[in-house]
């Protein structure tokens, strides 16, 4: 199981920034994977990892470019299911007392970024966190607002991908 399956398996909101990350790695290589594979992929030390990471970096640059989203936008799979963690949440605010209540302290960020964003509210959670991992990475500073209005996100996020597990990934005993 790659990386990536486990984060879609365990973190469903983990796993759609992983492909972010993903998507934007493979565009700065200019979809080469000779690149990828000299500066990221040879690194891991299990032959069997590397082949499989290969493989599938192979496969994201081919899906990449049928979608033609070389130079933005996100895979139609990731997409899919930020759909689908919106429609959970239009679910959870009708029967969840516990998300109604995480939902209406968040509401005001959430919609406000979505507004500007010109996205979903899901999709502003998601970049909100995503753009935050980009300032740390690339050594910009963050402000008190960034870091409350992540905590906002992660609390939005933490919990749809809990009950997104629930629903696709937990058996029934």
């Amino acid at each position: 199981m790659t990386i990536s399956e486990r984060k879609k398996q365990e973190n469903i909101a983990q796993y759609l920034i992983h492909i972010y990350q993903t998507e934007d790695l493979i565009r700065a290589f200019e979809f080469d994977l000779n690149q990828i594979t000299e500066y990221v992929i040879k690194h891991i030390p299990d032959d069997s990892e590397r082949k499989q990471l290969m493989l599938w970096y192979a496969d994201i640059i081919t899906q990449m470019k049928d979608e033609n989203i070389q130079q933005e936008g996100h895979l139609r799979s990731t997409q899919k299911i930020v759909s689908e963690l919106l429609d959970l949440r239009d679910i959870l605010l009708s029967e969840d007392r516990e998300f109604k209540s995480i939902w209406k302290a968040s509401q005001q960020v959430i919609s406000k970024y979505a507004k500007e964003g010109g996205v979903n509210e899901i999709q502003a959670c998601l970049n909100g966190i995503y753009g935050l991992l980009l300032l740390r990475l690339n050594g910009k500073p963050v402000s008190d607002e960034i870091t409350q209005h992540a905590e906002i996100f992660g609390n939005v996020l933490s919990y749809l991908s809990y009950r997104y597990k629930q629903n696709h990934f937990t058996s029934p005993n």
